[in-house]
């Protein structure tokens, strides 16, 4: 006989599964950066030997961005697919708790499997800080970019001279550097992070 608990559980599981296999795709893959346009090396506003250094600049900088990129595509990935199954898991457990027959051991699995899996992934966004790691990421990404562009089309929001707005562009572009080198650092798995909190007593 068809057991209906056995066949709730197993489809939950599937799906999950399934749907995950998108996230896991964009977890294992490298990002690769778009065609930005006209480059420096294009630019009207600078002499040769200024576009050479922005040029030299960029392709060091190309490989930081290219982590940037990887990372905040991956940790967006995930934290959507946590978001929405921890929404569906937590909605649905106390509607199937009501339905749960003691006598059925499908049904006790299926309230204790769904509500677990929940508190995994919950867990484990919090303890890779998967919302903060991602902002710091994408931020520091449309910083950069925001900066780039900039230079470009207003050169002289940089300073008056050339050379003026060569250093402050660096500076700019160095300080972007630092910035998300601190969300770098705190991409680690933290035990506080994914342990429940509880007020502090008074």
């Amino acid at each position: 006989m068809v057991n209906g608990w056995e066949i709730a559980l197993i489809s939950y599981m599937s799906t999950a599964a399934a749907t995950f296999l998108p996230v896991l795709y964009v977890l294992l893959r490298r990002a690769s950066l778009y065609a930005g346009g006209p480059a420096f090396a294009d630019s009207p506003h600078f002499s040769d030997a200024a576009k050479e250094r922005l040029s030299q600049n960029f392709e060091r900088i190309q490989g930081t961005l290219t982590f940037w990129k990887t990372q905040a595509i991956r940790y967006k990935a995930f934290h959507i697919y946590a978001v929405v199954w921890i929404t569906v898991s937590t909605v649905a457990v106390p509607f199937i708790a009501q339905s749960v027959d003691s006598s059925n051991a499908w049904s006790k699995w299926c309230v204790s499997i769904i509500g677990a899996y929940a508190a995994l992934l919950l867990a484990l966004s919090r303890a890779f800080r998967v919302d903060n790691i991602y902002k710091g990421y994408r931020q520091g990404e449309s910083d950069f970019y925001d900066t780039y562009r900039r230079l470009l089309d207003t050169p002289r929001l940089f300073g008056r001279t050339e050379e003026d707005q060569l250093r402050t562009y660096f500076s700019q572009v160095e300080r972007i550097r630092r910035g998300v080198r601190t969300t770098e650092t705190d991409d680690l798995p933290s035990v506080e992070g994914a342990a429940p909190h509880h007020d502090e007593p008074t």
